[in-house]
């Protein structure tokens, strides 16, 4: 081609962009790239080599610049956009100038959201690949709908319109299978940007009681668990409820920790003895026998059902008789 003048052809430019794809996929710099085929040049064009030589030092310098440019733009929007999403979580900023920043990210403040966490078992940042596998999936299904895809404290976070509902409970299949069977937490729908905060809240507040609580459900729904913040919002006189209740457990032979596990089983059955005792891999006679052993220690009977179901709950979330209280 420096003899004849002849320039690249369809196909040998296909060919050059498929190597740079490759090349960008592997992680090489665009810098290393120019100066690899700059090199292979002046060993194919003797003749030429001094020009070719000063012709790449102006083109490594030129992509040197542009690499530093880049990389520091990249680093201010990722530095913008993690400032914006703290102001956005945790309302720490004025409404008007967040609604504007929003715009930027996509999101509408005047529209209303719902907030979705999924936590695995390994923290989550934005670069990794499980945060890229559900971003691909949910812009591969809904295109650019006003969604905002992130991380924070090592959880992923998806706020989204609440209309349409599909959204956020695609998300959540998605980052479920994404994160190897991690729990999502799903906010209820809010308007404003005081809402997406309400709503955060309320997925975080799913996520805390349900380990203690043994929800087996991946997916939780804020809504469908209202009664657990409301049970714990005066925590003093739940500890109180709790130990006034129960305390009494910590007399039996090897502590609390059985006897209430026999409690919360039972009433997860729907206090059918038969099938708690499967549960409890006890035989009914030997349930029987605890139930007993309960009744002897609290005094409770069938009219206090409710206070000892409450009771239960409460050591559960607040993780008594392993934390005191």
């Amino acid at each position: 081609m420096a003899r004849t003048g002849r320039r690249l052809n369809r196909d040998e430019l296909q060919a050059r962009r498929a190597a740079g794809e490759r090349a960008a996929e592997e992680g090489h710099s665009l810098r290393a790239l120019v100066d690899a085929h700059l090199a292979v040049a002046r060993a194919a064009w003797a003749t030429a080599d001094s020009a070719l030589a000063a012709l790449a030092q102006a083109v490594d310098a030129l992509a040197g610049g542009y690499e530093r440019a880049q990389h520091l733009a990249v680093r201010q929007e990722e530095a913008a956009r993690r400032e914006f999403i703290d102001d956005l979580l945790y309302g720490g900023s004025d409404l008007g100038r967040l609604a504007e920043r929003a715009e930027r990210f996509g999101l509408r403040l005047s529209h209303a959201h719902a907030v979705a966490v999924a936590e695995g078992s390994v923290a989550c940042a934005e670069a990794d690949p499980v945060a890229r596998r559900v971003q691909q999936a949910l812009v591969g299904r809904f295109g650019d709908r006003q969604l905002l895809l992130t991380t924070k404290e090592g959880r992923l976070i998806c706020i989204a319109p609440g209309d349409p509902a599909e959204v956020p409970a695609c998300f959540a299949r998605e980052a479920h299978t994404a994160t190897g069977g991690g729990r999502v937490a799903v906010g209820r729908t809010h308007g404003g940007a005081g809402g997406i905060v309400q709503s955060y809240e309320e997925a975080l507040n799913a996520l805390e009681p349900a380990e203690r609580m043994g929800l087996g459900d991946a997916v939780l729904y804020a809504a469908d668990l209202l009664v657990y913040p409301v049970l714990t919002r005066d925590r003093q006189a739940m500890a109180d409820l709790v130990l006034s209740t129960l305390g009494p457990l910590r007399e039996a032979r090897g502590g609390a920790g059985p006897l209430l596990e026999t409690l919360a089983v039972h009433f997860d059955a729907g206090c059918i003895a038969a099938e708690a005792a499967r549960r409890l891999s006890l035989s009914v006679r030997a349930l029987t026998y605890r139930l007993a052993r309960l009744h002897q220690l609290t005094g409770a009977d069938p009219v206090h059902r409710y206070t000892l179901h409450t009771a239960v709950i409460g050591a559960r979330l607040l993780d008594w008789p392993a934390r005191e209280l």
